[in-house]
């Protein structure tokens, strides 16, 4: 057949990132045979750049990683030069490497996109289900491609997030067994453009890293507080000055007084007890000693 649907999606990032991202900007390179790589784009430089860098590597569709702080990642999906773009939060990434997973595909070969029926129910979820599609469904007849259907791409939305899996199809009985690589996207915003432009759409539910990240201090900062506040508490009570409570005269009522004897004081020295020597040595000291006479005699 002969190749008319010639997409092609730019995948890179901009400077920062961390392993983990490269990783998995990798294994999207390797499961999307019509994706073209480029080198990490400086910070400092604009968004609507990369609709000119993608008009240089003659791509229509591009997946955009940016990191803030090194520790936050946004991802930008985006139909270049007209839009309309979404930017999502990433979170709970794990790449392929990482999960050692027990299924394999071959590598090329044209997935299936499964999506989770809210997407058909909300107009923004049905935009970004379009997206999806010319995004990461592999064109037929693509010269890398190989003319197979061996895994499943699916998007399933739960908890006001979409979270992305990769399942292999088993031949044998058409069970699923999982590949990775997996992640979670949380929408931000939808622009009409690429890069920028007209907010079509503004998700109400989104926190930013930061703000959730603050809470967390507060909440520990709280409970810091709270204890000194305690402790303090407990200081002036120790301090304050003990409340005397009257005699109750009824207390002593069924108290019944012992015998007071006279103290005796003994004015003369107790008399000692005679020492009794044994029999036996005063009879052995008295014949020595009668022995002794009649010798001198």
């Amino acid at each position: 057949g002969k190749w008319r649907n010639k997409e092609r999606v730019l995948i890179f990032s901009s400077r920062g990132i961390n392993f983990r991202t490269r990783h998995l900007m990798q294994d999207l390179r390797t499961l999307m045979p019509h994706s073209k790589a480029d080198t990490k784009m400086d910070r400092k430089d604009q968004l609507f750049v990369i609709n000119e860098v993608c008009e240089m590597k003659n791509c229509n569709k591009c997946i955009f990683f940016e990191a803030k702080k090194k520790q936050d990642l946004y991802m930008w999906l985006s139909n270049t030069p007209q839009g309309p773009s979404a930017k999502f939060l990433v979170q709970n990434i794990h790449t392929l490497a990482e999960l050692k997973m027990t299924g394999n595909c071959l590598r090329g070969s044209r997935p299936l996109l499964s999506f989770d029926p809210t997407f058909d129910k909300e107009p923004h979820y049905a935009l970004l289900k379009e997206l999806f599609i010319q995004i990461f469904s592999t064109p037929q007849y693509h010269p890398k491609s190989q003319p197979f259907v061996d895994h499943v791409f699916t998007f399933t939305v739960t908890d006001e997030r979409i979270w992305f899996r990769n399942y292999q199809i088993i031949e044998e009985d058409a069970s699923l067994v999982e590949i990775g690589p997996r992640f979670v996207l949380n929408l931000i915003k939808i622009f009409q453009g690429s890069f920028g432009g007209p907010t079509l759409y503004e998700n109400p539910h989104y926190q930013s890293p930061n703000m959730h990240r603050r809470l967390i201090r507060l909440s520990v900062a709280a409970k810091f507080r709270e204890k000194q506040q305690v402790k303090e508490v407990q200081k002036i009570k120790k301090k304050g000055s003990k409340v005397l409570i009257e005699e109750d005269p009824t207390e002593v009522v069924f108290e019944t007084p012992a015998e007071e004897k006279p103290v005796e004081i003994q004015l003369v020295k107790p008399e000692s007890k005679p020492i009794v020597k044994d029999k036996k040595k005063l009879r052995k000291f008295q014949r020595k000693k009668q022995k002794k006479f009649f010798r001198t005699e």
